[in-house]
């Protein structure tokens, strides 16, 4: 279901030099005893996962799809990403379901604040919060402000049926909160982190109320995890990328652009942007992620991509068959010059524009490009893909000798921030 050619980047007699290394650390990562490995949980989940929590999960979106016409997902970083990614790789930006999921807490704007609760007044609604502290700044004040809303709405008992908390399991404002007030609950383990945790409840509860198949998620994740728990390069894909990315790293290149052909896909490529960024970037190094989504921005970055300075490669991230299909017409005067293109598929153009730009790139522009095909999206490819890219980032960071699973770079802003808004102890 999910192929990677190299042929476009890297020639395959690199991996006899990494193979040693790639022994070493995929037994690192089974045996939960490399750097972070209290952060390790992700990479047995699929099948250690919370079976009961999993059947909750589908009871309470089912009370939530019949009673509410919106869900607000408040959390940030990985406690929004990967569902709002899933979501949207899965059901397109302008979805087809009775059920509308919003998000909130990713932010301090004031003016998408405001939007968002003056479009909530006067509706249906339940939140979903997450956050494993529950004192994340931008979540916290977000959740403030949605549970005074909802509770001045439909009164405080009503309000506690339509929260739903994910947290940590034991400790926390959040947990202290939701227990004291009765709110339904699921869990944030305490050895996943956030950028990992996309295949918890994290993601998944947000996913079971749009309607998305979580079992069938799980079920890709776990097929994943057997295909690449181990160190054969001839063979494991996921290995074989994480090698790419390491060997481009040394030789030159300073940045990796993902890139999309679907506009639902550009949710999936923050997501990765924040998967291998904040899992990479210590020690001043790694590489920067980036993204863009083709052929909309061939029209304006592509001209640096195929003429500018020698920084990048590509990582492509190319669906074969897409979900749905439009057939171009037939127009009597021709003016738009179309015609040769009537009866033909918006599929088939996309996937022209994807050959014409990997042959321009590649041969006059000069640029490596790896490509992760996927025969198509649905929830199992896509909790498989997810798992691919989870242990590709592990042994990635690991060859650079960096811990994936800390972020002590994010703490110095929020230290500055603190002492500016001036809390005590800051």
């Amino acid at each position: 279901m999910i192929k990677l050619d190299l042929s476009h980047s890297l020639d395959k007699e690199v991996f006899k030099d990494y193979q040693s290394k790639v022994t070493i650390i995929n037994q690192m990562i089974n045996e939960k005893t490399g750097l972070g490995n209290d952060f390790l949980g992700w990479a047995d989940w699929p099948i250690n996962y919370d079976k009961e929590e999993v059947e909750r999960m589908l009871k309470g979106a089912k009370y939530i799809r019949d009673n509410y016409d919106i869900l607000v997902v408040c959390g940030i970083g990985g406690s929004y990403l990967g569902a709002r990614c899933a979501l949207e790789a899965l059901k397109g930006l302008y979805p087809d379901d009775k059920l509308q999921i919003i998000f909130m807490g990713q932010t301090f704007s004031p003016n998408y604040v405001a939007q968002v609760l003056n479009y909530l007044k006067g509706k249906r609604f339940a939140i979903n919060v997450i956050s494993k502290s529950g004192t994340t700044t931008e979540t916290s004040i977000s959740f403030r402000l949605l549970k005074d809303l909802l509770e001045k709405q439909v009164g405080k008992e009503e309000a506690r049926k339509a929260i739903y908390a994910t947290t940590d399991k034991e400790k926390g404002a959040l947990k202290t909160l939701a227990t004291k007030e009765g709110y339904e609950t699921f869990t944030l383990p305490s050895n996943i982190g956030g950028r990992f945790s996309v295949l918890t409840a994290v993601g998944l509860f947000p996913l079971a109320c749009a309607n998305i198949d979580i079992k069938a998620m799980l079920e890709g994740a776990k097929e994943a995890r057997d295909l690449y728990m181990n160190d054969h390069l001839d063979t494991n894909i996921c290995y074989q990328y994480a090698i790419t990315r390491d060997y481009m790293y040394r030789h030159g290149k300073s940045s990796e652009m993902f890139v999309t052909y679907e506009p639902s896909m550009s949710q999936l490529s923050e997501w990765l942007k924040q998967l291998f960024g904040e899992s990479e970037g210590k020690e001043r190094k790694a590489l920067l992620p980036t993204s863009v989504t083709f052929s909309t921005d061939l029209h304006s970055l592509g001209q640096f991509i195929q003429d500018g300075t020698h920084v990048l490669f590509e990582t492509i991230i190319n669906v074969v068959k897409p979900n749905q299909d439009i057939v171009i017409p037939h127009d009597n005067e021709d003016l738009d010059g179309l015609n040769y293109l009537e009866g033909k598929g918006l599929a088939f153009v996309n996937q022209k524009a994807f050959e014409g730009t990997l042959k321009a790139h590649v041969e006059d522009g000069g640029v490596p490009c790896n490509i992760i095909y996927i025969d198509e999206m649905n929830e199992k490819n896509l909790g498989h893909l997810f798992y691919f890219f989870m242990r590709a980032c592990a042994m990635s960071a690991y060859l650079l000798g960096i811990n994936p699973f800390n972020q002590p770079g994010v703490e110095i802003y929020k230290r500055n921030m603190f002492h500016l808004l001036g809390k005590k102890g800051y």
